[in-house]
């Protein structure tokens, strides 16, 4: 049966196959359009499974907010090899994702994956993209938030990006809401304030501390002091509030929001990255 370019081009158009897979598998369906994308999707299983043992640590880390900028979302999609992450299909093909995830606002991953893209679910279009590409690819890592306003931020090189909650609209939104999220970026806060920080690491700071004072020679009696000393630190290197602020490092990024309104507070923000 003969195949014409239009029809190779329209399932191409579909399902981002190259031109040659889209040829043979319409001559392999006879010309049957659905048939045709199955044998893909087939195809795709195939490689698939063929590299589920692969490590797919490359990738495009984007971040959006809806229009009301109430959600936003961050999302790694994960491939192989830097090559494929910087390609402009794969960028768009991450772009179109998130675009579909503020229109669904799934909340986990497992939403996230079950969304439509094309008439398939996320986790079926990933599956045939390894096909299309030829690479594993997966979604990294996925977060979402919601407050009265949110910020997104996305670190040039698509390998970085950061999302923020404020109980509050800010004056001047979009340059407040900017310099938090780049806040997050740069700064890699564990927390919004010291309270936030997970206990067990509190404790591993503190034992940390004390065996090095202790191998500096410290007295036994001055120790605590000593650790409790350098745990402060930790908070205010690792707690946002606390961080001194990027574009002036006089000041705390907490000190910074109460020059925008003493009422202005960080309520959560996430930050995806490549590792």
């Amino acid at each position: 049966m003969k195949i014409s370019a239009s029809q190779v081009n329209d399932l191409r158009k579909q399902t981002g196959a190259g031109m040659m897979d889209c040829k043979n598998a319409l001559v392999e369906s006879n010309g049957n359009f659905e048939n045709a994308i199955d044998i893909l999707r087939k195809k795709g299983q195939k490689v698939a499974a063929k590299r589920a043992d692969r490590d797919a640590s490359e990738g495009c880390v984007l971040s959006l907010t809806n229009d009301s900028n109430t959600k936003a979302f961050t999302l790694s999609l994960n491939c192989e090899t830097d090559f494929v992450a910087k390609n402009e299909n794969f960028i768009n093909l991450t772009k179109s994702i998130l675009d579909k995830t503020v229109k669904n606002s799934p909340k986990n991953l497992n939403e996230l994956l079950n969304i439509q893209i094309d008439g398939l679910t996320l986790n079926e279009k990933l599956t045939e993209q390894t096909g299309v590409i030829g690479e594993k690819i997966e979604v990294g890592d996925f977060k979402f938030l919601e407050a009265n306003y949110v910020s997104s931020y996305i670190h040039p090189g698509n390998r970085l990006a950061t999302i923020v909650g404020f109980n509050i609209l800010p004056s001047n939104p979009e340059i407040v809401g900017k310099d938090i999220a780049m806040q997050v970026a740069a700064m890699n806060p564990l927390s919004v304030d010291k309270e936030g920080i997970d206990k067990t690491i509190i404790s591993r700071e503190l034992e940390i501390a004390k065996d090095q004072i202790r191998q500096e020679g410290k007295p036994e009696n001055m120790i605590d002091k000593i650790a409790n000393g350098k745990l402060n630190k930790f908070y205010k290197e690792n707690s946002l509030l606390s961080q001194s602020f990027i574009k002036d490092n006089k000041i705390s990024v907490l000190k910074y929001l109460e020059s925008i309104d003493k009422n202005l507070i960080v309520t959560s923000f996430h930050r995806v990255s490549l590792s």
